[in-house]
């Protein structure tokens, strides 16, 4: 099916399933705007702070729409490491390219001091932390992070010279725990743990989603409620399960997307669910 038809024959701005959603259509999940508020009062301060969930609940986006809300505010500037899982040395070539430092991989010293004076550097004119975001940062090394510990510190520890916000999933805040980054866990300062939504709020995600991309009415009220029952608290599943249906009802061409094409499209893994529920129905 041709994407350009799909978005015609419903009326749609863009697919609204698709991981490429406009920052501005993107719904804040709940504790959002309060940890957006403390990174703010962080940027005066320096520290750690950590956006943490298991895979699918929205980490991603939600360090997106913090990058937005951070390029707003004046003389903010903003680092997003692309390359968290890099050895040290690439590690310390992405910090010179995010921060405008040029560093000699064989003077790795020079590097540390380099780009501890450029935030300096910030700080004075500015009176702000420059901030560096780091996704998927449970693949970063225990090595790199502990010398993005170090290299962020000054005065004994007394001043942090940068504002570092952490996105992983579950195994970033285990690894917290272990006595490798033990230290660098005792150092976050603000945490956002994203939990898997209840269907009420499921809901609410699915009909601010459909609304930003033009179509309200895109889905029956009986097919979005089956499909939050079925996503398991989880955006992620919601919208695979939402491109799929969107996929099979424009190669029908049907008006609406309803609870009949759920069944249909879904009903070699609704079988199993079935046959449990009949299982604990039986005396």
């Amino acid at each position: 099916m041709n994407e350009k038809h799909l978005l015609a024959l419903y009326g749609l701005k863009y697919n609204p399933f698709l991981p490429k959603v406009p920052v501005e259509a993107l719904w804040k999940a709940p504790g959002t705007e309060v940890f957006f508020a403390r990174v703010e009062t962080l940027l005066s301060h320096g520290g750690f702070t950590l956006i943490g969930g298991e895979p699918g609940v929205g980490k991603s986006k939600t360090l997106q729409l913090l990058a937005t809300h951070l390029d707003q505010l004046t003389d903010v500037a903003v680092g997003v490491m692309e390359r968290p899982q890099s050895s040290l040395g690439d590690f310390y070539r992405e910090l010179g390219d995010l921060f405008g430092v040029h560093l000699s991989p064989a003077n790795r010293y020079g590097g540390f001091k380099a780009l501890r004076a450029r935030w300096r550097g910030h700080i004075k004119s500015s009176l702000l932390r420059p901030v560096l975001l780091i996704d998927e940062a449970q693949e970063v090394g225990s090595y790199c992070l502990n010398e993005l510990r170090s290299l962020s510190s000054a005065h004994f520890d007394s001043e942090c010279l940068l504002t570092t916000v952490l996105c992983g999933d579950d195994r970033l805040s285990d690894r917290f725990r272990t006595r490798e980054l033990l230290a660098l866990g005792s150092r976050i300062r603000t945490r956002l743990v994203l939990e898997p939504l209840g269907h009420e709020k499921l809901l609410e995600l699915l009909d601010f989603t459909l609304e930003q991309a033009g179509a309200p009415q895109l889905m029956t009220t009986q097919l979005r409620h089956a499909v939050c029952e079925h996503a398991a608290g989880n955006p992620r599943v919601l919208a695979n399960m939402g491109a799929e249906l969107l996929a099979a009802g424009a190669e029908r061409e049907l008006s609406c997307l309803d609870e009949d094409l759920f069944f249909e499209v879904f009903a070699k893994s609704l079988k199993p669910r079935r046959r449990k529920a009949a299982a604990a129905r039986r005396p």
